[in-house]
């Protein structure tokens, strides 16, 4: 038979029980023995029987699906997020729909709220930056909907799963000032996005209880190149820092290009600290030292506070913890003396240097 063809009859038939308990099976019932549920499935196996969603939706019960929106997946942390939502919902026995959107913004989150509940799904993960009024106004779009979100501020009075995002700024300042370092620049992303302001204030506070102002202040957008540009302007423009706090890994290597361009060593000159832990940051020259975020357990924690929020049951706020991954990108001030392998290169460097102005 073909899938389109076979029924619930069918199945019955061939597992020799009734349409009832096959019925029972296909929605999840808990009136079924395991014997009995392993036979059922066994005969839907062989069948290649499909249930039909759509007719269950409209009979008013559950879809078992759950709704994804998300910023574009084209960044590490949202497709790290994406990947482990339906490996966990899939665990569970959970379908997950993606609606995507490549402008954070109140009109385009709700377009992909609304997107996601003409499918009848039964509950929301949306990874948007929202504020709080707008993180609550979408919730009200979903109605009796359950939603959870990823990128608000922890003090939001709605569901949500966070990291801790004062935990993470403090982790990268008290790294670097036991280093020793004085003169650190700041690389926060950009200002749509509530995590990235989170982090950066962390920063600035952080800084301030060791009576220290950064050297520098920018802003990238995510991207690595975002990153390599706002570093190349400000050693243009005559600043040269001791360390640099970076918001996420990728911004972290593109600074790592400006740097070398401009013949500062890593950490030797500067010391670099990521936020993410991408699995690249350990390949990047030199190893990234980062602030380590587990988007696959934030992933998994997300599906699993969803299963139990469309189960009428009330989930915890915790925040997730984050942890300092220490390699290759930070050192104490002048603690790396070059070498005279070192030294030789950067003479090479600046005769080829001189050698183009002529």
């Amino acid at each position: 038979m073909k899938p389109k063809s076979v029924t619930l009859y069918d199945v019955a038939k061939h597992a020799s029980v009734s349409y009832q308990t096959v019925s029972r099976v296909v929605n999840r019932a808990a009136q079924v023995s395991e014997k009995t549920r392993l036979k059922v499935e066994a005969a839907m196996s062989d069948l290649n029987y499909v249930p039909n969603r759509v007719a269950q939706q409209l009979a008013g019960k559950h879809s078992h699906t759950i709704g994804f929106a998300t910023t574009t997946l084209a960044l590490h942390a949202p497709s790290q997020i994406a990947a482990a939502i339906k490996s966990k919902a899939g665990e569970m026995q959970f379908n997950v729909v993606i609606s995507m959107v490549e402008q954070p913004g109140l009109e385009a989150t709700r377009s992909a709220i609304n997107s996601l509940l003409s499918q009848r799904v039964d509950g929301i993960i949306i990874n948007i930056p929202l504020e709080d009024a707008d993180a609550l106004e979408m919730q009200r779009t979903c109605g009796a909907v359950p939603a959870l979100f990823l990128d608000v501020s922890p003090t939001v009075a709605a569901r949500h799963s966070v990291f801790d995002p004062d935990m993470g700024a403090r982790l990268g300042v008290e790294h670097l000032v036991q280093l020793g370092h004085r003169h650190i620049a700041l690389l926060g992303g950009p200002a749509s996005s509530v995590s990235a302001r989170l982090r950066f204030d962390g920063w600035l506070q952080h800084l301030s209880e060791h009576r220290l102002t950064p050297v520098a202040k920018l802003h990238g957008d995510w991207g690595s190149l975002s990153g390599y540009q706002q570093v190349q302007q400000m050693l243009h423009e005559g600043v040269q820092p001791g360390a640099l706090l970076v918001a996420n890994d990728q911004m972290a290597l593109g600074a790592l290009r400006a740097l070398h361009e401009f013949g500062l060593g890593v950490p030797r000159d500067v010391s670099v600290v990521g936020y993410d832990d991408t699995e690249d940051s350990a390949c990047f020259i030199p190893p990234l030292t980062t602030i380590k975020q587990d988007f696959r357990t934030l992933g998994q924690v997300s599906v699993e506070r969803m299963v139990a929020l469309i189960g009428g049951e009330q989930v915890p706020d915790d925040l997730l913890t984050v942890s300092l991954v220490e390699r290759k990108t930070t050192a104490a001030p002048g603690s790396d003396t070059p070498s005279a392998r070192q030294l030789a290169d950067a003479l090479t460097r600046l005769a080829h240097q001189v050698g183009r102005l002529k």
